[in-house]
């Protein structure tokens, strides 16, 4: 049972990118997925997060209007497409997993409510 996050590279400011959580061994589709980064020497930081059960979907303010969470087609795939990206985006970005009605809720997400993490991708936006 595990996630993987991929889709992490070099991009210039104002540039985009898609990072891609993938499941495996379990049903995406009946939990709650995070998105997480950790910036050098900072804190992890709760990014966005988007419920599986519910039409329940959270973006700190800091990405709100340029970071958009979506489902795969395939059902065991959601993704982070990140818009206008800034040099401040940069960190290792990660997704995690939490139980229906757990995490992710309309105001805010609650880390200590996800029990399985990814790895970790690395975005870098500079010029």
């Amino acid at each position: 049972v595990q996630l993987q996050a991929s889709g992490g590279g070099l991009v210039q400011p104002g540039g985009s990118l898609t990072l891609s959580c993938t499941a495996s061994e379990f049903e995406l589709r009946l939990y709650v997925i995070g998105w997480f980064r950790q910036a050098p020497g900072k804190g992890r930081e709760a990014v966005a997060c988007m419920s599986n059960t519910a039409p329940i979907q959270h973006y700190n303010s800091r990405v709100a209007g340029r970071f958009t969470m979506s489902k795969g087609a395939d059902g065991n795939t959601m993704y982070l497409q990140m818009n206008r990206l800034k040099p401040e985006d940069t960190a290792v970005y990660t997704c995690a997993r939490a139980d229906a009605g757990w995490g992710c809720h309309r105001s805010s997400i609650t880390e200590h409510e996800f029990d399985l993490w990814g790895q970790g991708t690395q975005v870098t936006v500079s010029s």
